[in-house]
């Protein structure tokens, strides 16, 4: 996996978290479920990638 999408990813995971945070703390249902769903999206796509550099 290449350094720069694996940054990537690791922002996106990081945003999502802080999405979900900041919508369980102001009660925000929407944004902890987008939050959720952002970090969930980065996780997928890492894991793709790991498969990826598997079959090299």
């Amino acid at each position: 996996m290449s350094t720069e999408k694996k940054a990537d990813n690791k922002i996106d995971e990081v945003a999502g978290k802080v999405k979900e945070a900041v919508g369980k703390t102001v009660g925000n249902e929407s944004l902890t479920a987008e939050g959720k769903a952002q970090s969930t999206k980065a996780n997928v796509k890492q894991a793709g990638e790991k498969v990826k550099d598997a079959f090299k």
